[in-house]
């Protein structure tokens, strides 16, 4: 169970909120890709999600020297709705970035 404290202190900062906004809408995704779309350096990246998995709302996936993150399984669905309802025009500049590298 996510400690809702813990859970919004995690998705307070706007780069976790736009990760988890990502993996929302998208699914699971290598760190690669996810850094393509918010345009920042892949350490960056990875600190955030680091704060987002020990909140317990992503979890990881290593396939050879690749990781990829998506959105854990506790994750309340009335979390992710509510927060795919919040549009922002970085939000949406992220998904047409991600969909240009990965496809979404």
């Amino acid at each position: 169970m996510l400690n809702p404290a813990g859970t919004f202190k995690a998705l307070g900062e706007p780069v976790r909120l736009r990760l988890f906004a990502l993996l929302s809408a998208c699914g699971e995704q290598c760190v690669c890709h996810l850094t393509d779309a918010l345009e920042l350096p892949q350490s960056t990246v990875s600190r955030h999600l680091g704060v987002l998995r020990h909140a317990g709302l992503v979890s990881t996936r290593r396939d050879g020297k690749w990781m990829y993150y998506q959105l854990a399984e506790q994750v309340p669905v009335e979390l992710t709705v509510l927060l795919q309802r919040v549009e922002q025009l970085e939000t949406q500049q992220d998904m047409q970035r991600l969909q240009r590298s990965r496809g979404c």
